[in-house]
């Protein structure tokens, strides 16, 4: 069958890691919605055409309906269907809009139910939608639920959750959401738990002999959303006691409005992605827009500051991961640069606890939802460590406690990469206090940069799966880029004369980086040994900002000897295996010049998304001759397609 959709998961219901819906079959009705992490998490769509029953969501009913269209845009997923002379168009739109922080953040869809009769003929159509309840806890097992229907003169609504409620009780990779209540309203049909059925389910309703168009909301009140160093937060719209409710109420009266941003949000994102790199490129994009944002959840502090908190989905769970965060802001710098340092500012609060007395930057802050600490590389210090329900509160620690496993830490790596995305975001808009604020801490994990990134020893990176690494080439290149991203935080704050101590040294080591990285026919290698070649993502910085440390000849040989690399889907990382990374794929293409060279980079993306045989939400780690996924899955990392996009308008050509 073909893949109508042209991607290998559709997205529904994209909010957050816990609110995430997605359709993984190629039809809408040859499978059941699940989780991103392949959990079932059931919505059923059925539709009843002149008596006859049929389906036009989940593989479980009647007959399906014929599916005529899939139509995904970045903000948008639309269903067409016919039969009987009858067609029905559902679309689920999560307005997931950078531009206002408030409606992103409120884990509302919206569900549209279009029937239009093509024959002429009169018709009676019911159609509707069920949540299942297992969209409420994770795991097989159904704890005791309840259940309610009311209305407050305006709206119908429904709602469902677990009887005892335990808000930000566990954590883990593939834990689901297991608190909180999933609710319906509507102004239109009727909202029942489907009489007569022995489960728990709450289901919309609505008929009529003429054509219609209504709209259910579908939102997730998870009433705690992140433990943020023994403080729990709500999601950020709650941030001021705005309950779902409200939240229900003020997306139904402007609806219209929301819907029509989202529209041309949609329609710009599109033309400009399409001019950048044709439809190839739109559709890498649309299937990375959704998924990148869902992969976070935003908050604010007790100070009401921002806090952007990533989850390392099919990782390890980790949360406000330095090198989760690094690969996704191209997305976030286009659109809201804020955020960026709303990723940047649960590093640096813990960075300055008692427990990280170290040298340079941290990994993470915890594991999803807890940020209590960085539990990358921590030793076990008891009977108790256990990995499956929460993480020990290591914010509390004092200085003298030894928690960290030094050789599983990522040094050089997580200090090059904070410092270039507080650089980053410091230039998108102008606002460096963030910088400013900890500048002491920043020089010092300049200062290890210096002293280690020219030829680092063994230690991991970025790609730590692929293991530790001596001498590795592009880390050194990310520590050239970050020891320039902080002579221009100097600059810009004004410390001319410290900038150019900085500005001296990034460019000594990128000209001692360039005669040792370097083979004769141009290509550079995989580690400072002379063996092997990897894709240099980490440099796209010196193009994006103009930076001038290497010459544009080397890029240009480069980017040639790519080239002949390129797999049926895409260019392998490097030369260890034939696994690619999405992200940093196009970090590479989004340093050529020459637009065949760039569609050869996206082309193979955009075939890996239409044929993969893997059917789950864009892996951003995938084999490049067979299509399958590695590991990955849904992360925040795919953010980083956008670096072309976010090269062009940096240089006035979008």
């Amino acid at each position: 069958m073909k893949n109508l959709s042209q991607l290998p998961a559709v997205p529904l219901i994209t909010h957050d890691p816990y609110f995430s819906v997605w359709s993984c079959g190629l039809t809408p009705t040859s499978d059941e919605t699940r989780h991103w992490t392949g959990a079932e998490k059931t919505f059923q769509g059925g539709v009843t055409i002149d008596g006859e029953p049929m389906r036009w969501l989940s593989r479980t009913g009647r007959r399906p309906m014929a599916l005529k269209a899939i139509d995904v845009t970045p903000l948008r997923t639309r269903y067409v269907m016919e039969e009987k002379g009858v067609r029905l168009t559902v679309t689920f739109t999560s307005p997931l809009l950078l531009d206002d922080l408030d409606v992103l953040s409120t884990p509302i869809t919206y569900v549209q139910f279009a029937v239009e009769f093509l024959d002429g003929k009169k018709h009676t159509v019911k159609v509707t939608l069920t949540g299942r309840e297992n969209l409420v806890y994770s795991g097989e097992a159904a704890p005791r639920l309840r259940q309610d229907f009311f209305d407050d003169g305006v709206l119908q609504y429904a709602y469902i959750g677990q009887m005892q409620q335990k808000p930000l009780s566990g954590s883990g990779d593939h834990y689901t959401q297991d608190w909180g209540h999933l609710f319906f309203a509507t102004d239109d049909g009727e909202l029942d738990d489907m009489p007569g059925s022995s489960y728990i389910m709450q289901r919309y309703v609505k008929e009529s002999d003429k054509p219609f168009e209504t709209t259910l909301l579908v939102g997730y009140d998870d009433t705690a959303s992140i433990n943020y160093f023994g403080r729990l937060l709500p999601a950020y719209y709650a941030r001021n006691g705005k309950t779902i409710i409200e939240a229900l109420r003020e997306f139904h009266a402007r609806q219209d409005e929301i819907l029509s941003r989202c529209d041309k949000f949609d329609k710009k994102l599109l033309a400009d992605a399409r001019k950048v790199g044709g439809k190839d490129y739109a559709k890498v994009v649309t299937a990375a827009y959704r998924l990148s944002i869902a992969a976070h959840k935003l908050v604010a502090d007790e100070d009401g500051e921002l806090l952007f908190i990533s989850k390392e989905n099919d990782s390890n769970g980790c949360a406000a991961t330095v090198d989760v965060s690094y690969p996704s802001v191209p997305l976030y710098l286009l659109y809201c640069p804020e955020l960026v340092r709303a990723m940047c500012r649960p590093v640096m609060r813990f960075a300055k606890m008692p427990i990280w007395h170290y040298d340079f930057a941290p990994h993470d802050v915890g594991r999803y939802p807890m940020l209590l600490g960085q539990v990358y590389a921590s030793k076990r210090r008891s009977k108790q460590h256990s990995e499956s329900y929460t993480v020990a509160p290591l914010y509390l620690y004092p200085a003298t406690v030894d928690a960290y496993n030094f050789e599983r830490q990522m040094p050089v790596e997580e200090s090059a990469n904070m410092l270039l995305m507080l650089a980053a975001a410091g230039y998108a808009d102008g606002d460096y206090t963030m910088a400013a604020d900890d500048l002491d801490m920043l020089r010092t994990w300049c200062g290890y940069l210096l002293k280690y990134g020219e030829d680092p020893g063994e230690q991991l990176c970025t790609d730590d799966f692929a293991g530790h690494l001596a001498r590795n080439v592009n880390l050194s290149a990310k520590a050239v880029m970050g020891i320039a991203a902080f002579a221009q935080i100097l600059d810009a704050l004004g410390e001319k004369k410290e900038a150019a101590k900085y500005w001296k040294k990034a460019r000594e080591t990128g000209k001692s980086w360039l005669a040792r990285a370097v083979a004769k026919d141009g290509h550079s290698y995989l580690t400072f040994d002379g063996v092997g070649w990897s894709q240099k993502y980490n440099l796209v910085w010196d193009k994006l900002f103009c930076w001038d440390i290497l010459p544009e000849t080397f890029y240009e040989k480069e980017l040639e000897s790519y080239l002949p690399r390129i797999n049926e889907y895409g260019l392998p990382l490097d030369s260890r295996a034939v696994y690619t990374k999405s992200d940093w794929s196009m970090w590479v293409a989004a340093m050529a010049e020459d637009k065949d060279v760039f569609a050869a980079m996206v082309k193979p993306m955009a075939k890996f998304l239409a044929e993969s045989p893997s059917r789950v939400p864009f892996s951003d780690f995938y084999d490049t001759v067979t299509g399958c996924y590695e590991r990955f899955i849904a992360r925040s990392v795919q953010g980083g397609v956008f670096m072309p996009l976010l090269m062009k308008k940096w240089r006035g050509e979008l």
